[in-house]
C-alpha cells in the first residue's frame, strides 16, 4: 500500500531581483516526510522563515519544488489542467490562517458553501439546491454550527471564531482525505485556540482525516499531533512522535522552543510538556 503523501529530498529555491539575477534563497532544503494511509495529525513547527508555509503551498500544489519527489497515493503532486486540479482539491483542501480574507466581505457566507458543493458534488452532476443545503449543513454540522446559523449572513457578521470553523466546513465539504491547516488559529481569539485544535482531532477521529498542522506554536502541536516535525532556515532539525520529541529534544533549537514556551506560559493547558 502506497502512502498517502510523501515528500523526497524537496527543496525550493527562489531567485530574487529577475531572472538574470544569481541571489537565492533557499527555502525548503532537501526535506523528506510521509503520511501513511492511517489517519493522523502531523505538525511542522517553526518560526517564521522556517520554511513551514512554502512546503504547506507544495503539498497544495500551489508551488512547485525546485528539485526532488512530492506525491499524493503515489502520484506527483502536478496540477496541469482544470480536471485535475478539481480531481486533486477532492482529496487535499487548505485551512488558511486568516479567515477574513478568505471570505469576501461583500459576499454572504453561505454562497461559498453552497459553490462548493455544487462543485465537488459526490457523483460529478450539478446537485438541487435541496442537496447542496444539506452537503452544506452536515459539513457544518461536524463543526458545531447550522447552515441557520450562518444563512445570509457577512462575514463581518460572524465572529472570527465561526469564521474559521465556517471555513473548515467549506473544506470538509469534498470529503477530502487531507486537510493542511497554515497556522490555523494564530488569527483566533486565544479563548477559542484550544477549541478549534480539539476540532482537529475530532474530525480525525470522526472522519478518518489525516492533518497536517502548520503552526509556531509548540504547546497546541505537543497537545494535538501524533508527530511532529521542527524545522529551522528550511530544514527539519528534528521529527518523531510529538511527546517523545518535546518531552526530551534532541536539537538545540527544539530545546529553546520548548523553553521559550515554558518560560511564556508556565500554567497553560497542556503547558506542561514535561
Amino acid at each position: 500500500m502506497s502512502d498517502l503523501l510523501s515528500l523526497s529530498h524537496v527543496s525550493k529555491i527562489y531567485r530574487q531581483g529577475g531572472m538574470l539575477s544569481r541571489r537565492q534563497i533557499t527555502a525548503v532544503r532537501d526535506v523528506s516526510l510521509t503520511l501513511g494511509e492511517e489517519p493522523e495529525i502531523l505538525s511542522i513547527v517553526g518560526e517564521s522563515g522556517s520554511g513551514k508555509s512554502t512546503i504547506a503551498s507544495m503539498i497544495l500544489g500551489q508551488t512547485a519544488p525546485t528539485s526532488g519527489a512530492l506525491n499524493f497515493r503515489g502520484m506527483p503532486v502536478a496540477i496541469h489542467g482544470r480536471s485535475d486540479r478539481r480531481a486533486f482539491m477532492r482529496e487535499v483542501q487548505p485551512v488558511l490562517q486568516n479567515p477574513f480574507e478568505a471570505f469576501n466581505p461583500l459576499k454572504r457566507v453561505d454562497r461559498y458553501l453552497f459553490e462548493t458543493a455544487r462543485n465537488f458534488a459526490p457523483d460529478g452532476n450539478r446537485p438541487s439546491r435541496t442537496e447542496v443545503e444539506r452537503m452544506a449543513d452536515n459539513a457544518l454540522a461536524h463543526i458545531g454550527l447550522t447552515l441557520a446559523e450562518v444563512k445570509g449572513r457577512f462575514p463581518h457578521e460572524l465572529s472570527g471564531g465561526q469564521l474559521q470553523r465556517t471555513a473548515i466546513a467549506r473544506a470538509l465539504i469534498p470529503q477530502p482525505r487531507l486537510l493542511v491547516a497554515d497556522e490555523p488559529v494564530s488569527m483566533v481569539d486565544a479563548s477559542l485556540r484550544m477549541a478549534i485544535v480539539n476540532l482537529f482531532g475530532q474530525l480525525k477521529k470522526e472522519l478518518g482525516l489525516s492533518i497536517i498542522y502548520i503552526t509556531h506554536d509548540l504547546a497546541t502541536a505537543y497537545y494535538i499531533s501524533d508527530r511532529i516535525i521542527i524545522m529551522k532556515k528550511g530544514e527539519i532539525v528534528e521529527q518523531g512522535g510529538a511527546r517523545a520529541v518535546l518531552d526530551n529534544p534532541q536539537h538545540p533549537y527544539s530545546r529553546a522552543l520548548k523553553e521559550a514556551v515554558l518560560s511564556a506560559s508556565p500554567d497553560m493547558e497542556p503547558a506542561s510538556l514535561a
